[in-house]
């Protein structure tokens, strides 16, 4: 599919989100977005037959993606005429794909959140603590985020150290030494950009300039790249969620029907074939928003499976890294 039409569902100050924006701006990819509530429920989203609540969902043509760590690849393979950001040495290929595990696997920004200054607005708002405790699973409050603010804090210096004495320790620019940021800085900055940009986050006496020179001067290196790019790409354009899934579901297809590896351990384990009802879900955080559909196909890097019906089918595409695929009847029982 040349040149296809891509929309991004996200809220703005979601950190994942900003990956995504700062990637299409950076290659500069055109898009539109359809902005979402920070907190659930998000009936845009719902229209997709999507119960997934984590943001954001990117879809391209008619398919639709879950989860950074598999729409970043995506976008990555589309798009051939403009210059793409991901290494291919396998040397930088390799660091940028540590970096991703660094910042997105390590629990770094399970920490990050615990820095959040519990006087915020958003932090006054009782629903705010609902809604992120169903998203970790657990209970959530300022009393346990001002307790676990000390070890949170000792996590992230240990994080700024690496990065100040490793990769950018040399006074290189960006962090496999490209002309421009590439992935891997995209991969690395995000914690690191969000905190910053949170007054009160980090206390002044152990994070700022004076301490950690090379990780300030190099955030702000990225901010200006990305500032610069937003001049030249100009602002997306918004949509309302029945325009949204109105344009996904009148678009073809990004990718042709994925098949089925009849050997994957999961597929053998449950049954699973072509064409059987699945619940998906992430198995981290976001774990009560649980997909049903109709299994397409199915490798060791992700599972594909429709919701909707007829003409609002649409096809989702979820990665095996940190999800759960399992066979069910339909009215939702689980088979295995």
């Amino acid at each position: 599919m040349a040149n296809p039409s891509i929309i991004l569902y996200y809220y703005p100050y979601s950190p994942y989100a900003r990956r995504v924006v700062w990637y299409l701006t950076l290659r500069g990819i055109p898009y539109s977005q359809c902005i979402q509530p920070s907190m659930m429920p998000r009936p845009d989203v719902s229209r997709l037959g999507i119960s997934y609540r984590r943001i954001p969902i990117l879809s391209i043509g008619r398919d639709v993606y879950l989860d950074t760590r598999l729409q970043i690849p995506k976008l990555e393979a589309l798009f051939p005429e403009l210059p793409r950001l991901g290494a291919t040495d396998a040397d930088q290929l390799a660091v940028e794909r540590l970096l991703s595990t660094f910042t997105t696997d390590s629990g770094l920004f399970d920490k990050a959140v615990q820095l959040l200054p519990t006087d915020l607005p958003l932090l006054q708002d009782p629903a705010y603590f609902r809604d992120r405790g169903d998203f970790i699973g657990g209970r959530l409050s300022r009393e346990g985020m001002d307790a676990a603010r000390p070890e949170a804090l000792g996590e992230l210096s240990q994080a700024f150290e690496l990065l100040e004495t490793t990769l950018l320790a040399d006074g290189r620019d960006w962090i496999l030494k490209t002309t421009r940021p590439s992935l891997a800085d995209i991969e690395a900055v995000w914690p690191f950009h969000w905190l910053m940009g949170i007054p009160g986050a980090l206390p002044e006496d152990r994070f700022s300039p004076a301490a950690f020179p090379r990780v300030y001067a190099w955030v702000q290196r990225f901010q200006g790249a990305v500032s610069a790019a937003k001049k030249q790409t100009g602002k997306p354009a918004t949509l309302s969620g029945e325009a949204a899934a109105q344009a996904i579901v009148r678009a073809p297809f990004n990718e042709a029907e994925k098949a089925m590896d009849l050997e994957d351990a999961v597929v053998v384990a449950g049954g699973i074939q072509k064409g059987d009802r699945v619940r998906v879900w992430p198995t981290d955080t976001g774990s009560s928003g649980r997909d049903d559909g109709v299994l397409v196909g199915i490798d060791a890097r992700e599972v594909v499976y429709e919701t909707g019906e007829g003409d609002g089918m649409v096809r989702v595409h979820a990665p095996r890294h940190g999800f759960r695929v399992k066979k069910t009847t339909l009215d939702g029982n689980s088979k295995l």
